[in-house]
């Protein structure tokens, strides 16, 4: 499928102008991008499997793209290990409270324990929750749909809470949406302001050792509580 780069390139960076010149939060590149890709794979009766193997050199790229995020963190070491304790308790207070009220939520709601599994790990990056969900016996695929779900609603809504709640401090902010909304709230940090984009980055790596460390912990006793 020669054209599936090209499509998704053109998608991406018109969703990014219009956000850029409109600057309005619903209008998320990846929200926008997703309602022009999705219609045209349906009306040309294209399969997502042919449309991932045409662009699979952009999903190569991913990689070297999230390592790239490092940088930023580099740069603020000096401030990281002067406040390292109150980053990790924070990060642990953030990854403890995203497991809690997804999975108990699902279960207060009727889901099986399968399904609540499948949610518990929203809140970390897409290869991390796919592998927690296998390991408490959820369903990776329902993980990835759900990291997605929650990684557009903090990239969307995430700064217009902060703001509304007043707080401007960058390393707050930073490890807010960091903990709770993962690589898309990450990219989203960083586009706003540099230091909030390094804090970001440190709260989704941290979260996302916290999270698979501590899930098959965390899930057993939520089952035996809400279900």
């Amino acid at each position: 499928m020669w054209w599936a780069i090209p499509l998704t390139l053109v998608a991406f960076y018109g969703a990014r102008q219009l956000a850029i010149k409109l600057k309005q939060p619903l209008l998320n590149p990846l929200l926008i991008s997703l309602f022009i890709i999705i219609p045209v794979l349906l009306l040309t009766h294209t399969s997502y499997d042919s449309y991932f193997a045409g662009s699979s050199l952009l999903n190569d790229l991913l990689q070297p793209a999230v390592v790239a995020l490092a940088f930023p963190l580099y740069e603020q070491l000096h401030q990281i290990r002067a406040r390292w304790k109150s980053i990790i308790t924070i990060c642990l207070v953030g990854s403890l409270v995203a497991m809690i009220t997804g999975t108990a939520a699902a279960l207060l709601l009727g889901a099986s324990p399968e399904i609540a599994a499948s949610v518990l790990p929203k809140s970390v990056t897409t290869p991390i929750a796919m592998a927690t969900a296998e390991s408490i016996h959820g369903i990776p695929a329902i993980s990835a749909i759900c990291v997605m779900f929650v990684g557009i609603f903090g990239a969307v809504f995430g700064h217009p809470i902060l703001n509304m709640l007043k707080i401007k401090t960058p390393s707050a902010r930073g490890l807010a949406i960091g903990s709770t909304a993962h690589a898309l709230g990450t990219a989203r940090c960083a586009e706003e302001d540099y230091q909030e984009g390094a804090y970001s980055s440190l709260a989704l790596v941290i979260c996302g050792i916290i999270t698979s460390l501590a899930a098959p912990f965390v899930f057993p006793v939520l089952v035996k509580l809400f279900a």
